[in-house]
């Protein structure tokens, strides 16, 4: 469709208005975002751009960019790549190829239950496809209602608000600004916790009630729960929320926080120390998953399956399982449609 450019304002022009007064639904599903490439400049533009964003580090600009651009684009992207490569596959970065698999399924289930005027495309809040491009696409496709799903279960304002500012950012520029509906997070679905649950479950059958389960959460800086970010409290509800529609030992469940960096104090208990600790304890057996992690990625694949496991091992440890992210499940993709299901 052909763009009219001489306007600040962006709009699709080789149409008749009264044709986009249509039913049809976008569906725009978004994840965090991978590098294109497992390489050192691939880590670089994709690094720059996260770490650009004022939601994700909350210290004064200059003083970030400084640290940014002199200290740590120089040395990070190389480390990064070693780690991406690690994990890449023949369809590329496990997160992006995932999340196509979830877009691609929840579309076909859509139809199943008679949307069919209904598309979902695939986005992600740094790197390709970005957000811009994925409601590009929508709008490409003659449609004026759209829905935005981050696939965070529970909220934070790095992660969700972040996704909701890329959102507005685009659709400021925009002529015709479509009905907009955003999720800002859906922990306490009843599908996504049965769904959650269902994994947990299948891991117990086929090995066994561990001697911890350990709910390992993606962290962040604790200066962002005293200043307001509700995302620690939603942790600890999923993880009491499942642990009682399994029926387990809240005694046997730990809830930690993993992937922290820098100098500032993050939210405790953290994975990594907790998992050296343990073995210590006398606890040898246990079995973790990440409920914030709704497609698995660097987070998990290298840093709960390598990492955190060779912490626990080194320590002591003796039987360690990661339980999958719940990808592209069948039950997770009915999840999706239940929380989309009233706004369709």
């Amino acid at each position: 469709m052909k763009e009219h450019n001489v306007s600040r304002f962006s709009a699709v022009t080789d149409n008749p208005h009264d044709g986009r007064f249509n039913q049809k639904t976008g569906i725009l599903l978004t994840n965090l975002g991978s590098p294109d490439a497992p390489t050192a400049s691939a880590l670089r533009v994709y690094l720059r751009e996260f770490l650009s964003d004022p939601r994700i580090v909350e210290i004064p600009r200059i003083v970030w960019m400084i640290i940014l651009h002199g200290i740590i684009l120089r040395i990070r992207p190389k480390r990064s790549a070693k780690l991406y490569k690690s994990i890449w596959t023949e369809n590329g970065s496990p997160l992006t190829h995932i999340t196509r698999q979830q877009s691609l399924k929840l579309n076909a289930l859509l139809k199943q239950h008679g949307y069919t005027n209904t598309e979902v495309v695939m986005a992600m809040r740094y790197g390709n496809p970005s957000i811009e491009a994925g409601l590009e696409e929508l709008r490409d496709k003659g449609l004026t209602r759209i829905i935005v799903l981050p696939l965070y279960p529970q909220y934070s304002s790095p992660t969700t608000g972040s996704t909701f500012d890329a959102v507005a950012n685009v659709l400021k520029k925009w002529r015709w600004v479509p009905e907009l509906h955003f999720v800002n997070g859906y922990h306490k679905n009843t599908v996504y916790l049965e769904s959650l649950a269902n994994s947990i479950s299948e891991d117990l059958e086929k090995h066994g009630m561990p001697q911890k389960m350990v709910f390992s959460y993606h962290g962040m800086p604790k200066q962002f729960l005293d200043n307001g970010d509700p995302y620690h409290c939603l942790c600890q509800q999923t993880t009491r929320l499942v642990v009682e529609k399994l029926g387990l030992d809240k005694d046997k469940v730990i809830t930690t926080f993993q992937s922290r960096f820098g100098k500032a104090e993050w939210l405790k208990p953290y994975t990594d120390a907790t998992l050296e600790s343990l073995p210590g304890e006398g606890i040898k057996d246990i079995a973790i998953i990440s409920p914030a992690f709704s497609a698995d990625c660097l987070e998990t694949l290298e840093e709960l399956e390598g990492e955190n496991r060779e912490i626990f091992e080194e320590a002591g440890g003796e039987k360690y399982r990661y339980i999958a992210a719940l990808n592209d499940r069948d039950d997770h993709i009915d999840a999706m449609f239940d929380v989309l299901k009233p706004m369709l």
